[in-house]
């Protein structure tokens, strides 16, 4: 019983520890535009005249400006953004995944990422519709003396039951080891995310397989994060999986930093059960730059 208390006790941690930081979402929501110029300068503001030769906003720190046509790199449509203190905070460009789970926030269509963690872990995923996206993964072992190299297919279906409330999402991860036979392994999962791309608590179910066989228990896995500041989020990912032979929890607290439109993940994995003596930490690095752009 020890045990499990320590277990949820650290759920229950991490979700007041979001609720204490609730207070970021309370702002004001703002529809705007985001002009990116050539020479890398960024300008938020609402249009005020659009012609041929340059595009007239007016923004709340500069005021009216105009820029020409020539300078422009990329319009981008702000459905929402929150405004803290005179800072805009943009939307969350990283909103349909934690460290790794994803969650039942989709991606658009026409988005996508590549995602790398310790060099090794490398996945890209895109958005083929508003509703559905699929990925492709790989840790090519096979640089280093033609080891066997795992490699996976991912897709994942998801649809918003209350905007920004309620999102429900199934999905499927496919692999082998290549170089190996009989290696198919994966899992098949369902999802449910409660509160908005900003603050949310992720629940999920998910039946693993390998060789040829699926697991007979489900591994729960329960996530999610909240923002902190313009471009930083707090995350936690957390999976409880049973076996016939031992109970394993693997936990996970650390953050998000937004830089740019890439992000950087950070945190500690922490491994839980009867077969695991003393305390491990095992440190997460990552980082995921978009590609890319939605079609509205």
């Amino acid at each position: 019983m020890k045990k499990f208390s320590a277990k949820f006790a650290f759920i229950t941690f991490c979700l007041i520890g979001f609720s204490l930081l609730s207070d970021a979402q309370n702002s004001q929501d703002t529809l705007k535009i985001q002009i990116e110029t050539v020479d890398g300068n960024t300008y938020i503001g609402t249009i005020l005249e659009d012609t041929p030769e340059t595009i007239r906003i007016k923004t709340d720190k500069l005021g009216e400006i105009s820029i020409p046509r020539a300078e422009v790199k990329r319009i981008n449509q702000l459905s929402t953004i929150i405004v803290k203190d005179g800072t805009y905070w943009l939307e969350n460009p990283q909103s349909t995944r934690y460290f790794w789970a994803p969650n039942g926030y989709s991606l658009k269509k026409g988005e996508g990422y590549y995602q790398n963690v310790w060099i090794m872990f490398n996945q890209a995923v895109y958005g083929f519709t508003d509703h559905f996206s699929g990925g492709v993964g790989v840790m090519p072992l096979f640089l280093f003396g033609g080891a066997s190299t795992p490699a996976w297919i991912t897709a994942k279906f998801s649809v918003p039951v209350v905007k920004d409330k309620v999102n429900l999402g199934i999905g499927a991860l496919a692999g082998t080891v290549i170089g190996e036979e009989n290696t198919g392994f994966g899992i098949i999962y369902g999802i449910s995310t409660f509160g908005t791309r900003d603050k949310n608590l992720n629940i999920g179910l998910g039946w693993g397989y390998a060789g040829g066989e699926i697991a007979s228990n489900p591994t729960v896995s329960i996530g999610g994060m909240i923002r902190t500041g313009a471009k930083g989020y707090l995350i936690t990912e957390n999976y409880f999986i049973g076996t016939p032979e031992n109970f394993i929890v693997l936990m996970s607290v650390g953050g998000r930093r937004i830089i740019q439109k890439a992000g950087l993940d950070f945190g500690l994995w922490i491994p839980l059960g009867a077969e695991i003596g003393s305390f491990v930490a095992i440190p997460w690095l990552g980082f995921t730059i978009p590609f890319g752009q939605k079609t509205k």
